[in-house]
């Protein structure tokens, strides 16, 4: 039984970037003094630096070793625990044998991949297995997807509560945003690509927006998508591509579907970045849109995918500074609407960089939503955030790591 184990949450890959972030962040958030956690690792010196790091009052936070490449120890570890983090991507290269172990275990875990086509493969691969172990696996708990996700969860509860039914089109723009990548985001970006060049059938997959969705009609809508610059009359401005879209869109039709519909017939959901009104605005989109067509395209190719490694991108282990982080920001708008006329605006922001200074505490209250306020009998199998922890999850957010949730009109 899960709730006699050892450990509520093991983080897994403590070390990196995010996980750094993470381990801070739950040693000092007061909300999590009573949550029984460890960090785990290949790297006995990496994570008693971490741990020295954290203060005198994580100096008792256990120490657990396992190496990504060791099956067995992997599943020793997943079986100490109820819950188990991964920070350790890319996951489509370094992930599996993690999430396998968790399976095997009957563990829950989750982690904040953004590789769709991993995705794809571990749902192949392990999903009837978790339904019997009863393992809850919850991908994308970082800025990727959990904002998207959890955004159009609330806008269609609100849509409930005001027209008594949720509303069939729904965008989200990101209204402003400032933050960095990390060398690990960068990685896991770089490898989805070299991927999809390699194999013609894999770029076909990726640009399905129903790649992780189980079917629920024969013939799904088509599904809109921002790929140019675009005037959007709803928000008054241009809009151009945003470079989550291609999987935030994805979590949230799975969402759907896991809802048998929840969010109604013919539901339609597309994403993007607001660049402005007037010829300020479309230049700004236009420029936006050339820039990452240009860094797709470099990246596609392996001299230029060496020279951008090299000489732009952050390396593995790099990312923002704290300063940096806590400079950062996000205000996502939503809106929803249908035929009658009924309109919904709501906002979902950060006040910290939202890869790092919040994907940190999205990952923690996540893990933390799983291991205390899940029940037990809640079926084992592949979740979203929004369809596994709903409401826990949304009070969490607000009240632990003040992620802001309103409804604007």
């Amino acid at each position: 039984m899960r709730d006699q184990r050892e450990f509520d949450v093991i983080a897994y890959g403590a070390s990196s970037f995010v996980g750094q972030i993470l381990a801070r962040y739950l040693a000092a958030h007061p909300a999590h003094q009573s949550l029984r956690w460890a960090i785990a690792g290949r790297s006995e010196a990496k994570l008693r630096t971490l741990r020295n790091s954290l203060g005198d009052s994580a100096r008792d936070i256990p120490i657990l070793l396992a190496d990504a490449s060791d099956a067995a120890g992997l599943h020793a570890l997943a079986a100490r625990t109820r819950v188990l983090i991964s920070t350790v991507g890319p996951y489509a290269i370094h992930g599996e044998p993690v999430l396998a172990a968790c399976v095997e275990s009957g563990t829950d875990y989750c982690d904040l991949t953004g590789e769709t086509q991993w995705i794809a493969r571990m749902l192949q691969r392990y999903e009837v297995r978790a339904q019997q172990t009863g393992a809850r696996i919850v991908h994308c708990c970082g800025f990727d997807s959990i904002p998207s996700d959890m955004g159009v969860w609330f806008l269609q509860n609100e849509a409930r509560a005001r027209f008594g039914h949720p509303l069939p089109r729904v965008k989200m723009r990101v209204r402003a945003a400032k933050g960095g990548f990390s060398g690990g985001t960068v990685a896991s970006l770089l490898n989805v690509i070299e991927e999809a060049q390699r194999d013609p059938a894999l770029r076909k997959q990726l640009g399905d927006p129903y790649l992780i969705s189980p079917a629920l009609t024969d013939r799904p809508p088509r599904q809109p998508d921002v790929r140019g610059a675009v005037f959007d009359k709803d928000f008054n401005a241009w809009t151009a591509p945003f470079v989550m879209a291609a999987i935030n869109t994805r979590v949230v039709q799975r969402s759907h579907a896991l809802g048998h519909g929840a969010y109604g017939p013919n539901f339609r959901y597309d994403e993007g970045v607001l660049t402005g009104r007037g010829l300020k605005g479309r230049l700004a989109a236009t420029g936006t849109t050339l820039g990452l067509g240009g860094f797709m395209l470099a990246s596609a190719f392996a001299p230029t995918r060496k020279l951008l490694q090299r000489f732009a991108l952050p390396a593995p282990g790099e990312g923002p500074s704290p300063q940096q982080q806590a400079q950062g920001f996000f205000d996502l708008r939503f809106i929803g609407k249908d035929d009658a006329g009924h309109v919904l605006r709501v906002k979902v922001s950060g006040d910290r960089d939202p890869g790092y200074g919040f994907t940190g505490r999205m990952l923690g209250e996540a893990a933390a939503c799983l291991a205390l306020d899940v029940p037990e009998t809640a079926a084992g199998g592949f979740w979203t955030p929004s369809t596994l922890l709903g409401d826990a999850l949304l009070k969490r957010l607000r009240d632990h790591a003040q992620m802001g949730f309103e409804v604007l009109s």
